[in-house]
């Protein structure tokens, strides 16, 4: 069965990750602070405009590199550039969308981004 699953499990991942509706493009991005074991972490989350998460990633830091970080993990993951960046008012994201070269429209709001803030 293990011999079975090491074959075809791959191929079953792939079909499965292609008949996946693709992710809505307009995206919402946040970070909160999380403790892991004493630590202070910051979680970074990617939503769509429907509520689905699209990708996550915890760094020590909220800086322009850990945005650069999830940026660039999710443009690889999804495959194509959102329309729309909708985040809060951290000027880290226009930062990594500045050193991408990204042309989407950045929308920055004190309640633009509930999105996010409610899929934590």
């Amino acid at each position: 069965m293990r011999r079975w699953v090491a074959k075809f499990g791959p191929a079953f991942a792939l079909n499965l990750r292609r008949l996946r509706p693709r992710a809505s493009d307009s995206w919402h991005l946040d970070e909160m602070v999380v403790r892991i074991q004493g630590r202070r972490m910051y979680l970074w989350r990617a939503v769509d405009s429907e509520g689905e998460v699209l990708d996550l990633l915890v760094q020590p830091g909220r800086d322009r590199a850990a945005a650069l970080k999830l940026m660039r993990k999710l443009l690889k993951k999804q495959g194509c550039a959102p329309r729309v960046l909708v985040t809060d008012k951290l000027r880290s994201y226009a930062a990594a969308k500045l050193e991408l070269g990204l042309a989407a429209r950045h929308e920055q709001g004190l309640r633009a981004n509930n999105r996010a803030e409610n899929s934590h």
